[in-house]
């Protein structure tokens, strides 16, 4: 293979523990939860007072606006209060306290990246580019989530990362968030889930419908049914209400930095963590933009590919994949609509690299196989690290492959601009393998990128190093595309 300059970057992005994040502790059984409330209850006024004052100033200069997260944390757990109980505001906080707890996001690791060029560019010198980055967080319990960071790069390519915030926010659940009747329905007939019960509990919406409005329809539903029928209508709705959960919208802060934004697992299926997030800069065919993602959600048994959506990284749309298509992980949406059709890429098999098409982004029925393991260094599997990237010799995509000893190496291929199910060249050889320094971590010998970028000519490619810190690459694309055989 022809040599290629792989220029690796000094800067690192190393897991900080310091980053924590304010979550509800809810470990406890509701017995348990009705004695604690029963203690913060008995407490004179007095103690109440010198208690909150104590954790505002330890815990006040970790977590910002403290008070409105211990008041929410009140008002869920305020169901274990005797009826007609009073409190103060200050009994109020303090028992939100005893409910909550502090979240280390990335005391384990902050790796696997996905680089995307940043929604505002004001201010960016000419030749240079502001970029966005998203990174796995992993912390107790082997729990991710997707953490966010910034940076630049100059004339050369050369990384320079801002200084990220001492604070980690979660954001608000958007709360009238609608819901599309005709598509909410195609996912209930793809889940097989579109019998009588809920077409009449559709019939009841309106063609966009919120959350409240679907979940008052199941209830008058149900109770119109016959006793018997109630019963074995209990597993549907469930489902139903399941399906609108893990379809939602959130809200960041206005005022939040980027760095401080956390996307935390928060449904059923995301329990586990939101694994491996793959950005890509979507350009629509009315020539807006939006960034789209693919990520894994996993509740600890099953993987479920799922999307995200945002148009500035302040307000984020979870979104479910339906079909046959979507299995295993992996999967990574191409920029652009090619002849008409959405395209992405996946890996059903858990071995080959699978091209697929759709005509709406939520549903994808079938699958096409493109490349399979060829060299010693990916004999074990294959798999992309990111969206494609169209350049004028077709769309360039960086993989990874596993070989002995489950060693994992970044590699790249190239699709047909026109008919991505034509692979036109390959890479003999991995372009990053992990040297004597990356060797080491929370997964030995692992490189892995979840999406990359073109600057100026170079390819910049950010990578986790064994599962536990982030670095980055930038080679010369032409050195790349001229080794392809």
């Amino acid at each position: 293979m022809k040599q290629i300059d792989v220029k690796r970057s000094t800067v690192t992005l190393d897991p900080d523990r310091t980053h924590v994040l304010a979550r509800p502790f809810s470990v406890m059984s509701d017995q348990r939860s009705v004695k604690i409330t029963a203690r913060v209850m008995a407490l004179a006024e007095n103690e109440v007072h010198t208690l909150l004052e104590k954790v505002r100033l330890e815990f006040g200069d970790r977590q910002p606006r403290i008070d409105d997260f211990l008041r929410r944390r009140y008002d869920e757990v305020s169901p274990y209060l005797l009826n007609g109980q009073k409190l103060s505001d200050e009994r109020q906080l303090l028992l939100g306290g005893y409910f909550t707890h502090e979240y280390s996001l990335e005391a384990a690791a902050l790796f696997n990246p996905s680089m995307v060029p940043h929604p505002d560019q004001s201010g960016v010198a000419p030749g240079s580019l502001r970029f966005i980055l998203s990174l796995r967080a992993t912390a107790e319990g082997h729990v991710s989530s997707i953490a966010f960071r910034s940076g630049l790069l100059d004339g050369g390519s050369n990384v320079t990362m801002d200084v990220p915030s001492r604070y980690s926010l979660e954001p608000m659940q958007v709360p009238n968030a609608t819901f599309e009747k005709p598509l909410f329905e195609r996912k209930l007939q793809e889940l097989r889930l579109m019998g009588d019960f809920n077409q009449a509990v559709l019939n009841g919406l309106a063609d966009g419908f919120t959350m409240a409005e679907l979940s008052a329809s199941v209830v008058h539903v149900t109770a119109q049914l016959p006793a018997p029928d109630r019963e074995t209508s209990k597993a549907t709705a469930r489902e139903t209400l399941m399906l609108a959960r893990s379809n939602y919208e959130v809200q960041f802060a206005p005022e939040s930095k980027l760095s401080e934004r956390v996307l935390f697992p928060v449904t059923p299926s995301q329990s586990n963590g939101i694994e491996d997030a793959r950005f890509v800069l979507f350009h629509k065919e009315d020539g807006t933009r939006v960034y789209y993602a693919t990520y894994t959600a996993y509740d600890g048994r099953m993987i479920l590919p799922q999307f995200l959506r945002t148009l500035d990284f302040l307000r984020f749309k979870f979104i479910t994949l339906n079909g046959p298509a979507v299995e295993n992980k992996g999967m990574a949406l191409f920029p652009r609509k090619i002849n008409g059709l959405y395209a992405m890429l996946g890996r059903q098999d858990a071995e080959n690299i699978y091209v697929m098409f759709s005509d709406h982004l939520h549903f994808w029925d079938s699958m096409q196989l493109i490349l399979e393991p060829r060299f010693p260094w990916e004999f074990i599997q294959l798999g992309n690290c990111g969206s494609p990237i169209e350049t004028e010799a077709g769309w360039l995509v960086i993989s990874h492959g596993v070989g002995p000893m489950r060693k994992y190496c970044i590699g790249a291929f190239l699709l047909d601009l026109n008919d991505p199910t034509k692979v036109i060249g390959r890479l003999p050889e991995p372009l990053i393998k992990p040297n004597a320094k990356e060797r080491d971590g929370y997964v030995p010998n692992v490189v892995y990128s979840c999406g990359s970028l073109v600057h100026n000519g170079r390819l910049v490619i950010p990578y986790g190093i064994s599962d536990y810190a982030t670095t980055f690459a930038t080679l010369p694309l032409e050195q790349v595309l001229a080794a392809m055989e």
